[in-house]
């Protein structure tokens, strides 16, 4: 039995009444969080030339495209909500893939959803099944996958999405085998696009190309169950010989599952995960010594060097490059005392007080660690102040990077909210709220949908 053949036999067994509360909780929490990150996404620059491009203002089908009142194909909707729910680079995040694993499965399951009666227990049950499947893939080719340049978001990610879908259209071990074989030649998305509008268009592009999979293995299409391991296959190709472990693809599904351990984990600011942990380090310092930009002779932070690769920007000139410049973070949260979603406007990375803080604020990669040294997810900062005083903090990981440290319920809300604030009235964004926390009582996901189009606005 070939891989895709395996998996498609533990795809197709995954039911609600199968799952544990704890997988049914942390699929919830991901699920809020994600459709606020979509929607507040929705009004990026990035997101409506993609809709312009792609739907050209059309609504000629049952799929909302988030943040508006229009209706589009199923295909449309995914590529476009898919782009939004990454355009701020705000989505959750997990180590096992070591990407985002929640975008690329809910703007196809919303797709779907939208398109047929879908309740809330199989919703849960497919983003679920869609988030096994891509992490225990990125169990088999991780980390080597992500330093070979593949956007395992997308690459990976498209294999959840797939997996999703196909759980949403009930198709048999044999059609999901095949749906997994064509999504390995979907896959796409290299990180030398990270820090401009492609980089959320891989997630676009990628949960589109899940959904397509799915919908052409439906209808008879034909691929190769034996994409992965073939010599010129996924593995092969995507990562190369000696750089993956098939078995550990198979291995332990579903125990625990991986939404449950190590789990998803929540950003609490609007920019790459690699930057999360000095922030948090900043915001301790600011905190505790009560610290003012104008007391600050220079700052010093230490990345691993994994994670500086991609966010190493000293002059950020775009807010796409800011959400990748640790040393824009740095010094918009020791300047603001905190980092949120406007800080990222094309003014705010240009006001004078930030970038004269910018040439103070040096970055460098740990000195004892390597590329391929773990754990990767810490940072140290250390503030000089023009006293001679000198203040350092280590953070070993940053908050609510999963189930064993998450946020307080306040702040998932509050960050929910904040989201939705973008795109719909406060009285729609409550209301929505409310519907997310019963998901599973749900008779249709598109209430959800109807409950979020802007022609409520003002209800």
């Amino acid at each position: 039995m070939t891989i895709a053949e395996s998996l498609a036999e533990k795809i197709a067994a995954v039911t609600y009444d199968r799952l544990p509360a704890e997988a049914v909780h942390w699929a919830k929490v991901a699920i809020t969080d994600t459709i606020g990150c979509t929607l507040a996404g929705s009004v990026e620059p990035c997101t409506r030339i993609i809709d312009r491009v792609t739907t050209a203002g059309a609504s000629d089908g049952p799929c909302l495209i988030f943040g508006t009142g229009r209706r589009v194909r199923p295909l449309d909707a995914a590529l476009v909500n898919g782009t939004a729910s990454h355009a701020l680079d705000y989505d959750d995040v997990n180590g096992s893939m070591g990407g985002h694993p929640s975008v690329p499965l809910l703007p196809a399951l919303f797709a779907l959803a939208d398109s047929r009666k879908v309740d809330g227990r199989a919703f849960i049950a497919a983003f679920v099944t869609g988030f096994e499947t891509e992490t225990r893939i990125g169990r088999g080719v991780h980390l080597h996958h992500y330093e070979k340049g593949w956007h395992p978001t997308a690459t990976l990610g498209v294999f959840g999405a797939t997996a999703a879908c196909c759980r949403i259209l009930g198709l048999p071990p044999e059609r999901i085998a095949v749906a997994l074989g064509l999504a390995a030649s979907l896959a796409a998305s290299v990180k030398a696009n990270f820090g401009t509008m492609t980089k959320p268009l891989h997630v676009g592009h990628c949960s589109r190309s899940g959904l397509l999979a799915a919908m052409l293995a439906a209808e008879g299409f034909t691929a190769n169950p034996g994409a992965f391991e073939h010599k010129q296959g996924f593995l092969m190709v995507f990562n190369g010989p000696g750089t993956f472990n098939a078995d550990a693809i198979l291995q332990d599904w579903g125990a625990p599952w991986d939404i449950v351990q190590p789990g998803v984990g929540i950003k609490q600011y609007p920019c790459c995960g690699s930057t999360h942990s000095a922030v948090d380090a900043m915001l301790m310092l600011v905190e505790e010594q009560n610290l003012l930009p104008a007391q600050v002779e220079r700052v010093e932070s230490w990345t691993h060097p994994r994670r500086l690769a991609h966010t190493d920007r000293p002059e950020p000139n775009t807010e796409l490059e800011a959400k990748f410049s640790v040393q824009y973070c740095l010094a918009r949260a020791l300047t603001s005392r905190a980092v949120k979603l406007d800080h990222f406007s094309d003014a705010s990375i240009h006001e004078p007080d930030v970038r004269a803080l910018l040439g103070r604020v040096r970055s460098m990669p740990y000195p004892e660690a390597t590329r391929d040294t773990s754990p990767a997810i810490g940072a140290e900062v250390r503030v000089t102040l023009k006293d001679g005083r000198v203040l350092t903090k280590a953070v070993s990981q940053a908050r609510g990077r999963g189930s064993a440290d998450p946020l307080p319920v306040d702040v998932l809300q509050s960050k929910f909210l904040d989201c939705c604030s973008r795109a719909l009235p406060e009285t729609t964004s409550r209301r929505l709220l409310e519907m997310l926390g019963g998901l599973e009582t749900l008779d249709s996901v598109r209430s959800i949908t109807e409950t979020m189009s802007l022609c409520e606005r003002g209800a």
